[in-house]
């Protein structure tokens, strides 16, 4: 771990919301193409819904009554695709969500309402549109720019044939940056420092693990924090990452070890086995009973330094795979239980848009079904479920113990987990029964809580005793959880 290594203290408080900008709403202060999908028609690889960030601002007090105070977006700049990873220009905001003047009027109210925006940093490949290539395909061998990419041959086959340019994931759409010339580095820095400049708290790193150059990364850090040491760097690395976390890159990483573990203990026999091929790449997920998933999130906890642990991105599903409750089959209670761990677990928990109110993604095609619009028609929500979710968000809110607290296992056996959080003298024990029965027994807490001490629910009705270092008299119902506090 590199010697003073410290993470922004917000992320530790906070909640983050992913949206992806062309489905979440739309404003009719933005001015717009002709061409639009319906926003209520399913999605396809290629359409456009229309949403913009005009949108998100008119709905900010919808996320704020959820408890959000941080938002990650996809890409925002100038692009032609519905996703935005195709950057045609990186210091533009794409016309269709408003341009620069929304983006700008977004961040100023999202800030004011204490909302930290984090933005999607695409910088290992670009869209046949970026000036530098096009460049390229209009003055061949001749262009000024042939070395900020990888040329095989000319003409380029940028649409026609084998490319012969490398391209991410062999995509002709997305040549890839030659991030080894100092002036594409350069480029690349100034985009960071620009944005922070202009305001942002913080990026997230597409596919960093393709620019396979520590150094690189290393000064990215460096100018990004230099501009704002309070900026948060966040990576998609979907694997074990302690390369990552020591210091001198990224502060955290999108914690998909963590999706993945709570996919195999909250859906367990009900996953959904067709859509989980579309898992970011992940090998199939093992069923997990309690004492192989307390393993399993323990050493989740030891594999970086404290810091990098508290600012983990905690997610349960994203853009890029189908919906946690797309996976478990539809089953509600997988997601409200795993939304309970994932908000008294140590890390910043990260919510993907609709969410919260049932979207699920399992009647259609991967990934564009996992990115349908948003409905704001509240007949069509699920509002129990977004209750469930809310509450679980403010209790964590409330509870510092949750946020930067110790976490230790009190007991798992079967399909029942009980577990500890502690900052200082304040402590909560969370127990967790993901059975089909209701379980009642005791439940060990020898040298946590004295005897005689009485607990009670804060999640819902019921209270319970600490009796011979045990909790007594307590019932869990099937499918569901309790978070115990001092009464």
């Amino acid at each position: 771990m590199v010697t003073g290594f410290q993470t922004p203290e917000w992320v530790k408080d906070a909640v983050f919301y992913q949206i992806f900008p062309d489905r979440f709403a739309i404003s009719k202060k933005v001015p717009k193409p002709n061409n639009l999908e319906v926003w209520e028609s399913p999605p396809s690889v290629y359409g456009f819904k229309g949403g913009d960030l005009l949108g998100v601002a008119e709905h900010l007090d919808y996320l704020e009554d959820l408890g959000i105070n941080a938002i990650y977006f996809n890409p925002i700049f100038q692009s032609t695709a519905n996703h935005r990873y195709h950057t045609h220009d990186y210091f533009k905001v794409d016309p269709i969500l408003g341009g620069d003047r929304a983006f700008r009027y977004l961040l100023d109210k999202a800030h004011r309402k204490g909302i930290r925006i984090l933005l999607d940093g695409v910088f290992n490949h670009v869209s046949r549109g970026f000036f530098q290539f096009n460049h390229i395909l209009e003055s061949g061998a001749k262009s000024p720019y042939t070395d900020w990419f990888y040329v095989n041959g000319y003409p380029l086959n940028a649409y026609q044939g084998q490319a012969n340019y490398q391209c991410w994931w062999n995509l002709p759409a997305l040549p890839k940056f030659n991030t080894e010339n100092p002036q594409v580095r350069s480029f690349i820095f100034d985009v960071a420092r620009y944005w922070i400049e202009q305001g942002i708290d913080g990026w997230r790193l597409d596919v960093p693990f393709e620019i396979d150059d520590d150094e690189f990364w290393q000064e990215f850090r460096q100018i990004v924090k230099e501009t704002n040491p309070d900026a948060y760097l966040v990576g998609e690395v979907p694997w074990e990452a302690q390369h990552w976390c020591r210091g001198d890159i990224f502060d955290a990483v999108m914690n998909y070890q963590f999706t993945q573990a709570c996919l195999g203990f909250f859906a367990g026999h009900s996953i959904n086995r067709k859509l989980e091929d579309g898992m970011m790449g992940l090998p199939s997920t093992q069923v997990l009973d309690a004492p192989a998933f307390a393993q399993r999130v323990v050493e989740l906890l030891n594999l970086y330094p404290r810091e990098a642990v508290y600012a983990q991105l905690n997610l349960l599903d994203s853009h890029d795979m189908p919906r946690f409750i797309s996976l478990a089959n539809g089953d509600k209670s997988s997601l409200r239980l795993a939304t309970l761990f994932q908000m008294t677990y140590p890390g910043a928990p990260c919510i993907y848009y609709g969410d919260e109110i049932g979207i699920d993604s399992r009647e259609g095609r991967m990934p564009e079904f996992a990115r349908k619009s948003f409905q704001w028609d509240q007949s069509q929500w699920d509002s129990e479920l977004r209750n469930y979710i809310k509450e679980c968000i403010q209790i964590r809110k409330a509870y510092p113990v949750l946020r930067q607290g110790d976490f230790s296992t009190l007991y798992a056996k079967d399909q029942v987990l009980a577990y500890m959080r502690q900052l200082d003298q304040d402590k909560l024990v969370i127990a967790i029964n993901t059975g089909n029965s209701d379980y009642t027994s005791e439940i060990p807490i020898y040298g946590h809580l004295t005897d005689g001490l009485r607990l009670f629910n804060i999640l819902g009705p019921g209270e319970t005793q600490i009796m011979d270092g045990k909790i007594h008299g307590l019932t869990i119902p099937a499918r569901t959880g309790i978070i115990l506090a001092e009464g």
